[in-house]
């Protein structure tokens, strides 16, 4: 049997990838990665300059992109971005779905609508896009779906119960959408990273107590980059992966599997 060139399991080129909150940290980072992968790659936020100010930045790196302006808490929004790119701009071939907030509140003391806010960005907007991307997948056969999961999939921390409780949501959902999608030739599949340094974690990367805590729980000895969840991003989006489904890839320097 033939078999391809290394590079040609990982090569892009031509696909369209489209990053929900890619303004900035993991989503502009993965943006980056994947166009220079070959992929042509739309943007998603839901400030039109900020998108316009990402933009600029990927054209420094050589690199031009589309944008979509939308809020990916709203479905009927959502719907209509997608199906109106579709169709005057042609198929979104991978959708990364990496949106996502923060609130840091103990459980008893959690108000409701900040908690319901949580889970909708950080689990619900996933279903939306991905409803809304795989009716037109599934006329093509084939697309990629990847769910910026968390490690607090598996594990949990004081103080971040609703994002707990999203994340782990992202994990079923990932399976939910291989049992139902995969005949159709879609991967469904998540990035579990573990802390990765963007704006989102800011607050604990400065808190030096919190950070050496952390670097002597993680084997890798330190706290993660955007760069190191790149090569994951493309694998997932690449032909390398056509036969993997449903599964959390951990990007954490060893922080899950050690106790």
């Amino acid at each position: 049997m033939m078999t391809k060139a290394a590079k040609q399991y990982f090569d892009l080129t031509g696909r369209s990838a489209l990053i929900t909150g890619a303004t900035r940290g993991i989503g502009f980072g993965l943006a980056a990665g994947l166009a220079q992968a070959g992929a042509k790659i739309i943007l998603n936020g839901r400030n039109p300059e900020k998108l316009a100010e990402a933009t600029d930045r990927l054209r420094l790196q050589d690199v031009s992109a589309q944008t979509l302006c939308f809020d990916v808490r709203d479905q009927p929004a959502v719907q209509k971005a997608i199906n109106n790119y579709e169709s005057a701009d042609g198929p979104i071939d991978i959708l990364i779905n990496n949106a996502g907030i923060q609130h840091r509140q103990s459980l008893e003391d959690f108000a409701s609508d900040k908690f319901q806010d949580v889970m909708n960005t950080n689990a619900t907007a996933l279903f939306y896009l991905g409803q809304a991307v795989t009716r037109h997948m599934k006329q093509r056969g084939q697309g990629k779906i990847i769910n910026i999961a968390s490690i607090m999939t598996k594990m949990a921390r004081h103080h971040v119960g609703a994002y707990v409780t999203a994340k782990a949501a992202v994990g079923g959902l990932t399976r939910a959408m291989t049992a139902e999608w995969a005949a159709y030739g879609i991967n469904c599949n998540a990035i579990g990273p573990g802390y990765i340094s963007t704006e989102l974690t800011q607050p604990l990367f400065e808190d030096k107590a919190f950070s050496d805590w952390l670097i002597t729980q993680t084997p890798a000895g330190r706290w993660g980059q955007v760069d190191d969840l790149v090569g994951a991003a493309i694998f997932l989006s690449s032909p390398a992966s056509d036969f993997m489904h449903g599964q959390v890839l951990y990007v954490d320097g060893g922080m899950t599997v050690t106790v």
